[in-house]
């Protein structure tokens, strides 16, 4: 089957997987776009469960205080180099993280990774944390958080 340029572009934006990995699932999945993106999501929550064990040794602090100024949270994403952890795409889930904390408010780690998504409720920040991991090849972890309300 040939395959169509335009098709793997597109898998990669709606993915964020590399041109190789978009082009063999594409293969795989003979062309069909949408049993293509369930074999990267796939491969790539394997490839996460892998990394799991790895040393964490970096990450960023992040904070969000809610629009009426009386929530706050602070929270640490830790990650395995300083090269991921300034990435748009590190900062970006540290960020959607601690907007989780401060409208949910869970009250530890396992509790936080077990919550749907407030953007998505089809996902939970376990997997939004695990896709972050596929995308950006290291081992993410939470690290402490704090929420403050008034």
């Amino acid at each position: 089957m040939k395959l169509n340029a335009t098709d793997i572009k597109k898998l990669r934006e709606m993915t964020g997987a590399g041109f190789a990995d978009c082009k063999n699932a594409l293969e795989e999945a003979k062309g069909d776009l949408k049993k293509a993106e369930s074999l990267l999501k796939e491969k790539g929550l394997a490839k996460a469960a892998k990394k799991g064990d790895r040393e964490t040794g970096s990450g960023l602090v992040d904070t969000y205080v809610h629009l009426n100024g009386k929530i706050g949270v602070v929270l640490s994403v830790l990650c395995e180099t300083d090269f991921v952890a300034r990435t748009d795409e590190f900062k970006n889930l540290a960020h959607e993280v601690s907007m989780q904390i401060a409208a949910m408010d869970p009250k530890d780690e396992k509790e936080l990774l077990a919550q749907d998504y407030i953007r998505d409720g089809s996902k939970t920040i376990g997997d939004l944390v695990k896709e972050a991991i596929a995308k950006l090849g290291e081992n993410i972890q939470i690290g402490k958080f704090t929420r403050i309300s008034i």
